[in-house]
């Protein structure tokens, strides 16, 4: 028969691919007790038994003798590379389920922008501006202060118009950056007052020390206020400067600080109930008098300067108190 031959029983050399055999040719497997197994094999371990089948048998037809192959294929060639029998293995533990797969980390996320970084191109040039023309004024202003405050120079003798211009009257300054002159003289400022009484008699009280009143009210005190500091002070002091040395004033404000320091008088007289002391009950203030009394403060024990502390006065006229101011008008 050629060997060819595309019949069911033809035979094949060992490259080409087996035909599964007929169902009636199907041998069941047997026994595995019986089955042959290679010396040296334990044929109870599947590891050791487990080895590749060789090409099946026919299985005769029954009723048919075997016929020889006429044409015998080529005979098979050893394997160049042997495989190795496996070792035996004791026990086989079962793999352990892989965990999901973590996903790749994500890059952190950019932290946000904040201040001027966070607004747009545009919002940011304006905002630079805005800080440019800030900062160009805080310089001007303080080399404007800088110029005010210090001797007088090239600059302030060519400027000097501009530089007050720029100072007056917002940001004036009474003090001396680098000549300072401390008070050297203690000035205390005293008030009496003529008072009209029920019976129609005037009496004069005595004189009233204001400086002392609030001295006593600012020693000690952590947050003295603004008026027990400044405002008698103030008024003197204006009063002072626009006045010359025979009280006679010069000016429209010579006038208005007369009625300034006036006013601030009768408010203090009717708080310290000067009125009350002075008629034994009501009345009413006519005129008031006002007077300073300057002391030199005296040296210090370890110097030599030789200083008179005798106090010196200066008493004003009379002033008549209007009758509004006189009846509660200037509160």
């Amino acid at each position: 028969m050629d060997a060819y031959d595309e019949g069911s029983n033809a035979r094949h050399g060992p490259d080409a691919p087996r035909r599964p055999a007929p169902p009636a040719q199907r041998v069941a497997p047997a026994d595995p007790a019986e089955t042959d197994v290679p010396p040296g094999l334990d044929p109870a371990d599947p590891a050791e038994t487990d080895v590749p089948p060789g090409p099946p048998e026919p299985v005769p037809h029954p009723g048919l003798e075997p016929q020889p192959d006429l044409h015998p294929g080529p005979e098979p060639q050893p394997d160049p590379h042997p495989r190795s029998e496996p070792e035996p293995v004791a026990a086989l533990a079962p793999p352990e389920p892989a965990g999901p797969l973590a996903p790749p980390e994500a890059y952190p996320p950019a932290e946000p922008r904040t201040g001027i970084a966070a607004l747009s191109p545009r919002y940011q040039v304006g905002v630079a501006l805005a800080l440019a023309v800030v900062a160009i004024g805080v310089c001007v202003h303080i080399g404007m202060t800088f110029l005010h405050v210090a001797p007088a120079n090239t600059v302030t003798r060519a400027h000097g118009e501009a530089v007050d211009d720029w100072i007056y009257p917002e940001f004036e300054q009474n003090w001396k950056l680098f000549a300072p002159n401390p008070l050297q003289q203690n000035i205390s400022i005293q008030v009496r007052a003529g008072v009209r009484g029920p019976d129609g008699m005037t009496l004069t009280t005595g004189w009233y020390d204001l400086s002392a009143e609030d001295g006593r009210a600012i020693d000690g005190n952590l947050l003295p206020s603004h008026t027990q500091q400044n405002e008698l002070r103030r008024a003197w002091d204006f009063f002072v400067a626009t006045h010359d040395s025979e009280n006679r004033p010069v000016g429209l404000r010579g006038s208005l600080s007369e009625s300034y320091l006036r006013r601030i008088m009768v408010l203090r007289l009717d708080r310290d109930d000067a009125v009350r002391a002075a008629t034994g009950g009501s009345g009413v203030i006519e005129r008031v008098q006002v007077r300073s009394r300057t002391s030199n403060v005296p040296p210090p024990d370890w110097s030599r300067e030789k200083v008179s502390t005798t106090p010196s006065y200066r008493e004003l006229p009379w002033w008549r108190v209007p009758g509004d101011e006189a009846r509660g008008g200037v509160r």
